[in-house]
């Protein structure tokens, strides 16, 4: 800094503040004037950095509400200097700021942890005298905890309003009233981003049991503590949290939801089990027994198929090799493998097909559908034959698809299942206008010649007729039908 000594002699004897006189309301633009002056006097400060306080927001050193501030918010909102000395004429710089609109939130969570205010935010008085991008201190989740320096962009005055036009620091409120109407003053902006700072100050400075205590009748800032939580995965708080709140069912989803971050399937598996004997609902019980026993039984049948893939032995491990392990896979997925690779065991095994249906209660469409995609990507026609047929009790075969037999057809047809195959379960459709349509997609002309001979519809029949092959047994066999003279069309 450059200055001279009659500059220095000007700032160390001048000041901003005079004794009080009663023309001081009738001489206003008197004061105007002398409050320029010292807010150009504090213009060979701000060129200063001092990183090292990082709870100073401004350099100014102007408290809220003074008439220096008021300038630069004059200036900001006031397109001369009549329409700033009108508006100091009508109320005091204090009681202005007090009645400016509320404005909404220039601060976002995520720009609250990268250090920076969104764009249009307002600027402190030294970034507006100093024409520099605008500097806000705020903690990343990286840091020390002696580190942290909850920075936000509010302004605070003694009635606890909040504006947000300059950065300021929260460390100011210091005693447990002063923060618990900061944060009432927090819920009723509405705003999530600053209840969530707020919080995230309260959660620094206050003790678990106090700060549980004060949101337990707080529930707005209570559910956004709970999801930040969540979100940043401070599952230890969370579950003193539920804890305290004795919200037991909460408390043990939570606990159970650790098991994401055990990657040892063994280990997972122990924690699993002690999972079984904690508050839950009935449902979630039945499901959190069910993870560990299929969790068991998938550790049990990756180490077996690991020893036979290996060995070499097994056929169907040399030709198809498993591309990815069974382990923390879904209950869907471990079926589709069973019934891939272990078909045809029987059903003692852990990994049959039919063991796995029983012990956790697959229904009968899930199975079915799951057991025809396996084994049509083997192509295993026979198996997928013997998937539909049923007997009686007098001993006679029927085919029945608890999926429908359209379903069966597509399927089918995804795996590249031959046309004879795609026939015969096309003509098991029982709606004709569904079983026309895929005969004529999949192009299986015998029952698209057939159905139209069993409708007696001479016209779909010739009109499909141009569909077929010239010259092929197709476009015979619909010439011999339409020169019959034993059926009787109906067009």
């Amino acid at each position: 800094m450059n200055r001279t000594k009659g500059d220095e002699e000007e700032y160390w004897n001048s000041s901003k503040f005079k004794a009080f006189t009663f023309d001081d309301e009738d001489d206003e633009l008197s004061q105007l004037k002398e409050s320029k002056r010292a807010v150009n006097s504090l213009r060979d400060f701000v060129d200063d950095d001092d990183d090292d306080d990082l709870e100073r927001v401004s350099w100014s050193g102007e408290p809220v509400g003074s008439i220096s501030w008021s300038i630069k918010e004059t200036a900001g909102n006031s397109g001369s200097s009549h329409e700033g000395r009108e508006q100091l004429k009508s109320r005091n710089s204090f009681s202005s700021y007090a009645q400016l609109p509320k404005p909404t939130s220039t601060y976002s969570l995520s720009s609250f942890f990268r250090g920076r205010t969104r764009p249009g935010s307002f600027q402190s008085l030294s970034d507006a005298l100093s024409d520099t991008p605008a500097k806000s201190y705020a903690p990343e989740l990286g840091r020390p905890k002696g580190e942290y320096r909850v920075s936000y962009s509010i302004h605070w005055c003694d009635s606890f309003h909040m504006l947000f036009c300059q950065v300021c620091s929260l460390e100011r409120f210091r005693s447990l009233q002063d923060k618990l109407q900061l944060l009432e003053e927090a819920v009723s902006m509405h705003d999530g981003n600053v209840i969530t700072a707020v919080l995230i100050f309260l959660k620094r400075t206050l003790s678990k049991e106090i700060l549980f205590r004060e949101l337990e009748v707080r529930q707005v800032a209570l559910r956004h503590l709970i999801h930040f939580l969540k979100e940043i995965g401070d599952q230890k708080l969370l579950l003193d949290l539920f804890r305290f709140l004795d919200r037991t069912e909460e408390l043990a989803l939570s606990h159970y939801r650790e098991h994401l971050n055990i990657q040892d399937p063994d280990k997972r598996k122990e924690f699993l089990k002690t999972c079984i004997g904690l508050p839950f609902s009935a449902e979630d019980s039945a499901h959190i027994q069910d993870h560990y026993t299929l969790l068991e039984r998938q550790i049990i049948i990756e180490a077996n198929d690991r020893h036979l893939e290996s060995a070499g032995q097994t056929e169907i491990f040399r030709k198809h090799p498993r591309k990815a392990s069974i382990l923390n896979m879904p209950l869907v997925t471990t079926l589709f493998y069973s019934c891939f690779y272990h078909y045809t065991e029987a059903e003692g095994t852990f990994s049959s097909p039919v063991n796995l249906k029983k012990t956790f209660k697959i229904p009968d469409k899930q199975y079915v559908l799951t057991a025809l995609a396996a084994r049509a990507k083997l192509r295993a026609w026979n198996d997928v034959d013997a998937l539909f047929t049923t007997k009686n009790w007098l001993g006679y075969t029927k085919k029945r698809a608890p999926i429908g037999f359209h379903r069966v057809v597509e399927i089918l047809h995804k795996n590249n299942a031959p046309v004879q195959i795609l026939q015969e379960y096309v003509n098991l459709v029982e709606d004709v206008d569904t079983k026309l349509n895929l005969a004529t997609k999949f192009k299986c002309h015998d029952v698209v010649i057939d159905t139209c001979r069993d409708l007696k519809d001479r016209q779909q029949l010739l009109a499909y007729r141009s569909k077929v092959d010239k010259g092929s047994a197709e476009e015979e066999k619909i010439d011999a039908l339409l020169s019959s003279s034993q059926i009787r069309w109906k067009n």
